[in-house]
Order: structure tokens, then sequence, then C-alpha cells
């Protein structure tokens, strides 16, 4: 598995997420600077792919956030149809975050089994629509700052201190999926919306995810153990540095995988 990472700007440097910068640093340093986020530049993707051609393999597949909230799908999309000696499908996963994330992981198991390269596309194409991330930020400030605050309302949340649980839609767009006053009221009403997701489904897989809010994230993980002890796996971390410059200190998210609705 190869990692395509976005770019960290500050005024003074860029940084390569996950590589030299780590969440707790952009923490540290936003009060005095919130930075900025960009693609992949194009050389950097093509190196990747070349890379992957000399490590013997004749087929890829990218598994991208959404295309609605960044141009990596897009950029990665036209640099794969460059590839004449690879086969390569680029899967648009109109989620973010753990949401993208278990696409990969889904994929990598399915591959190890041996499953056919038509057919993983074909499954992995239909897992986009069972899986969801449902999340809630302290502040909306940093979404709206950075241009990604989609179709959350911005100004009625603040205004009424109502906290809005967050995920995005069918194009892969950030959207309110229902608010609620104060804190703990929105972290319950977001494990309402799982157990609303998983319904009688026997075969799923939640993730928390956290932005510097490890003490919630780990009481929410209890309750979901408690609530859904038939998942098959509960993933558990911190966001990525890219994700902590848009939501700022405070995010807490549950992804939820459904493999089998029944």
């Amino acid at each position: 598995m190869y990692v395509i990472p976005l770019k960290i700007i500050y005024k003074d440097k860029i940084y390569t997420d996950k590589v030299d910068i780590t969440p707790e640093e952009i923490y540290q340093r936003l009060p005095q600077e919130i930075p900025g986020t960009s693609l992949p530049d194009g050389e950097s993707i093509t190196k990747i792919f070349e890379q992957i051609k000399q490590d013997g393999y004749d087929k890829v597949l990218a598994i991208t956030i959404s295309s609605g909230l960044s141009g990596t799908y897009n950029i990665v999309r036209l640099i794969a149809q460059q590839q004449k000696e690879l086969k390569a499908h680029v899967l648009d996963t109109k989620n973010i975050g753990i949401g993208a994330g278990f696409s990969a992981i889904q994929a990598a198991k399915w591959l190890e089994e041996g499953m056919e390269w038509e057919t993983l596309i074909e499954k992995l194409s239909e897992l986009i629509k069972q899986t969801k991330v449902f999340f809630n930020v302290a502040t909306l400030e940093y979404l709206k700052k950075g241009g990604r605050i989609g179709l959350v309302a911005s100004l009625l949340g603040n205004a009424l201190k109502l906290n809005p649980i967050i995920s995005c839609n069918e194009e892969g767009v950030y959207y309110t999926v229902g608010k609620a006053r104060g804190r703990k009221k929105s972290l319950d009403r977001t494990v309402s919306y799982v157990k609303e997701r998983i319904g009688t489904a026997k075969n799923f897989h939640l993730a928390i995810a956290h932005g510097d809010a490890k003490e919630e994230a780990v009481a929410i993980a209890a309750k979901l153990k408690e609530e859904f002890p038939q998942a098959r796996q509960i993933y558990f971390g911190q966001i990525s540095p890219a994700l902590v410059v848009h939501t700022g200190p405070g995010l807490l998210g549950i992804g939820v995988q459904v493999l089998e609705t029944e």
C-alpha cells in the first residue's frame, strides 16, 4: 500500500502530511497561524506510479478522499490515465478521513483473500454507499476558514450554541445530519445515528477518530464496545495533520462501514 500525502502550507515553510509534521505541532501553532493545505503535486503522484511499476505491479487501485471536498481525486485520475503500463482504477470514496480509509483497509483484506480485480472494483463501489462518518467539531471556524463548510449552516450553529453533527452527502460534500444543544447531547445523538445506520447488520466495522479530544474519544470507544459487541473491528486513532487544519481542536468522529446489510 502506497500513500500520497497532502501538503500543509505555512507562510515560512511547506510540510508533508504525516511525514515531517504532527497534529500536535499544528494545534500548538494554531493561535499564531492557521495554515492552508494543498493537493499533492503532479510530480509526486507520477513518482509513486513509477515506483509501483518498478516494484513489479501491473494494476493499481487508487483510493481518494471525496472529490466534493478536494481536487485530489481529479489530479490522481488524470495522472492515472497517462500510465501506459498500468491498469489503474481511481475510487472516489465520497468520504473523508477514516470514512475513506475504510475502503483501503477492506480492499487490502479482499485482495489477501484472492478476490478478482473486476469483482474488487464492483464491490468497493457498492461499499461506498454503506460507509458513513459522523463528526462533531468544537467550533465551525476552521471549516469556514478553509472553505470546507459545504452545506453546514455556520451562523445558526454558532449563534444558538447548537452543535451540528456533520457527515458527507451522496456527492461527498459536508452537510448537517442533525443538531443538539451542547457537546454531550451532540455525541449521544451521533451514537444514535450510528445505531440507525447499522440497523440489523451482523457484519460491520466501526472507527473512532479524534482531534485533540482523546479523553472523550476513549469514553465513546467504551460506549461503542458495550453497545455493539458484534462489531468485527473498532478502529481508534487521531486524525491526520491535514484534517486538523480544517477542523481545529476538539473534533470527534465515528465511522461506520456495513459490509453486509443482513
